[in-house]
């Protein structure tokens, strides 16, 4: 199999949509003329292109949790108590890891444990199993819009129930949801099954439903340049945007150097619209607060979230995700969850009204970003022949596209990313990499300036220690400035 950019017909569509919606027995539930009724009946407060499209208009952040649990009631609760009391503007529902493999029984399973045990056993609400009607339960019980958060290759069943359900958004994308997930999928067998995906939200769209896609921007979530995100959330938007969607969020997980981190968003937005600018959608951003290591103590916990806080701000992300003080210790209590919410509000607040003075700095960082951006997709144009999709797929065979620290085999695994002396993530190892000589040599020389001034050579060490360092009170994995 081959996969390739182009939009499915409606016989290939259906085809498949019938062995899709078999395999488990909710998916009996699925009535899309039905579907776009309950859809169409929504109050426009529940819509996440409305709630998008006016923070963008306005340059405000919206402020999002994760969350999702095993029974349904105790989800209701949940959602209720993060928007009433944590202030959230927009809600998601996280979905558990057996759903995310496609292991219904066991999640089934999961969710009877629950109920006897009386409070979640899984680590997030399986959709799947509860159906449209439960679904719509969640959609129901609150006043605002509610995406599905989740980390699927396959997530072709879970698009169509919760869809039908109600949902309004839907995270995720054939690299996105695979690379950094799972180990043995192939590329393109992803990409085909989110084709599937994408071209559900475009017929939905072409029925006069406005849904939201968002492809999973900070990819492994620690130190992953900026370039590579970029280039895997755009390629992500193309894909999708051929299958007819026309909302689409792109991604970004904070690196923690505010001047890269603004760029980095910055850069997200003009390289999107030069990219998709054959399509008709509307796109927005979301920043994702620091997804690495956290530190266990909550007062630096706090620290780092309302730094992402203020980053998001300051960039203008349309909208930014947030972390919990708990975040070091696994799943949080809804009041921690709710804590980070705050501590992230009371930043952005502050910061609405104002700007990142524009600095040189600045547009130098803007300037790296584009054209390395611009040189990895480029490669993968001329891969695929002028075709996204064999493109990807080709561009990891050859290590061109290349996530650091992803468990998946079909990814080479050669880059190394470490941070320069100001904090902002650099290329250690290229890998395949197709920078030209220009920007090797400005990674080399960031890299060797900070080595200059600790005192030790460039080396994988710098790696180690930038990954554990945020834990440990710091941003630059220093030899000689931990923090207990």
């Amino acid at each position: 199999m081959e996969v390739q950019n182009k939009k499915w017909d409606m016989k290939k569509f259906s085809e498949m949509r019938q062995e899709v919606l078999n395999q488990w027995p909710t998916g009996k539930e699925v009535d899309f003329k039905e579907a776009v009724r309950y859809h169409q009946n929504l109050p426009k407060n529940q819509i996440m292109t409305n709630k998008l499209r006016e923070a963008a208009a306005k340059n405000n952040t919206l402020i999002q949790p994760r969350a999702g649990v095993a029974l349904l009631d105790e989800h209701i609760e949940l959602l209720r108590f993060l928007r009433q009391k944590g202030k959230a503007d927009v809600l998601p529902t996280t979905i558990d890891s057996y759903t995310r493999q496609n292991r219904y029984e066991e999640a089934e399973k999961g969710i009877r444990e629950s109920e006897k045990a009386g409070r979640s056993l899984l680590n997030g609400f399986p959709a799947v199993n509860y159906g449209v009607k439960k679904c719509r339960k969640v959609i129901e019980s609150v006043d605002c819009p509610v995406q599905v958060r989740h980390g699927t290759p396959d997530a072709r069943l879970l698009a169509e129930i919760t869809l039908a359900g109600g949902f309004t958004d839907f995270e995720g994308g054939g690299i996105s949801y695979n690379v950094p997930y799972a180990k043995k999928i192939s590329i393109e067998q992803s990409i085909y099954y989110w084709q599937y995906v994408d071209r559900l939200v475009g017929i939905y769209e072409e029925n006069g439903i406005s849904l939201n896609r968002e492809p999973f921007g900070p990819l492994t979530g620690t130190l992953v340049p900026p370039c590579i995100s970029h280039s895997i959330g755009i390629i992500e938007g193309l894909l999708a945007a051929e299958q007819g969607v026309r909302n689409i969020t792109l991604g970004y997980g904070q690196c923690g150097n505010l001047i890269q981190d603004v760029a980095a968003v910055a850069t997200l937005k003009e390289l999107s619209a030069e990219y998709l600018k054959d399509y008709n959608v509307m796109i927005t951003t979301a920043f994702h607060q620091w997804m690495g290591g956290f530190p266990q103590d909550e007062a630096q916990a706090f620290g780092v979230i309302s730094w992402g806080a203020a980053t998001a701000a300051l960039s203008k992300a349309t909208k930014v995700i947030v972390k919990t003080p708990h975040e070091a210790f696994g799943v949080p209590t809804k009041e921690a969850n709710a804590e980070g919410l705050k501590a992230t509000r009371q930043v952005i607040n502050m910061l609405k009204d104002q700007k990142m003075i524009s600095s040189e700095e600045l547009e130098k960082e803007k300037e790296i970003i584009k054209r390395e951006t611009r040189q990895i997709l480029s490669k993968v144009y001329e891969l695929g022949e002028g075709d996204w999709a064999k493109g990807a797929v080709r561009a990891f065979e050859a290590g061109v596209l290349d996530v650091p620290f992803a468990p998946s085999q079909f990814n080479a695994g050669k880059i190394l990313p470490a941070r320069d002396n100001s904090g902002a993530v650099r290329f250690l190892n290229f890998g395949s990499n197709p920078f030209d000589d220009e920007i090797k040599e400005f990674h080399k020389r960031k890299l060797a300036e900070r080595a200059k001034a600790e005192n030790r050579e460039v080396s994988f060490q710098m790696v180690i220690d930038d990954i554990y360092a945020i834990g440990q009170g710091m941003l630059v994995g220093r030899m000689d400035s931990k923090i207990a």
